[in-house]
């Protein structure tokens, strides 16, 4: 089975792709071969006839990989909606057999692979095949195997979205190896945001790894310094 982590949200613009980055530069500091996938990105910008990922292509970047941009971002779609949404307004469907063949292409090249995904775990991917029951972000993190990492925003709010993410991936039978704060935004100095780490400490039932401040820059060395000195890269080692 493939080694790595799933990373999803409490929300959409929580900082997932920064964090998967930082992931990445943790588990290679530790002398593990680490790579990124974006499996579905929308909000793609087109290039004639080609859509870019953007989220897809940092994480290509950051983890210095040679891989042509479909292995590590195979579904593409312009419109920034959920992608069951996405995929129907662009007649395009999600293809989940061409994800899990680059995922298990990229298993051959790298110990581990750090998977991001679109949004929260209920983020719709198609309407089921057969239609029925929808297909769902935390129904690509379990074919894929991969432990889930939440990423939550630290304001108000916070505690209950991180929550409900995390008992719901328990509830389903998910491996939710921990949290991180990420501070995706500038701080506000508020109360929340100064007790909601305990508070998670004191309800969740997972590990928090880490709180994330927010980055003037996402060059590699400021990501690197920056996970290493914020997150407990103990509960990084993906065996």
């Amino acid at each position: 089975m493939a080694k790595g982590f799933f990373i999803t949200g409490t929300d959409t613009g929580v900082g997932k792709t920064v964090i998967a980055a930082a992931i990445i530069k943790a588990i290679n500091f530790l002398g593990i071969r680490a790579c990124g996938m974006k499996p579905i990105e929308t909000g793609c910008s087109r290039e004639g006839n080609i859509l870019m990922p953007a989220d897809g292509m940092f994480l290509k970047r950051i983890a210095h990989m040679d891989e042509n941009i479909d292995k590590i971002t195979p579904c593409c779609f312009e419109h920034p909606l959920a992608p069951m949404v996405a995929s129907e307004i662009e007649g395009i469907s999600v293809d989940v057999n061409k994800i899990k063949r680059a995922f298990n292409d990229l298993t051959k090249t790298y110990q581990t692979i750090v998977v991001e995904g679109a949004g929260g775990i209920l983020v719709p991917i198609s309407r089921g095949d057969p239609p029925g029951r929808p297909y769902y972000m935390i129904d690509l993190a379990q074919e894929l195997g991969l432990p889930l990492i939440v990423v939550a925003r630290p304001g108000l709010g916070m505690i209950n979205h991180t929550l409900l993410t995390v008992n719901y991936a328990i509830k389903e039978g998910l491996e939710v190896a921990g949290i991180i704060i990420n501070y995706s935004q500038p701080p506000e100095g508020t109360v929340a945001e100064e007790t909601n780490p305990q508070t998670i400490k004191q309800l969740s039932h997972v590990p928090l790894i880490g709180i994330f401040p927010h980055l003037k820059d996402i060059e590699d060395e400021t990501i690197e310094k920056t996970a290493l000195k914020n997150l407990n890269i103990h509960f990084l080692k993906p065996f």
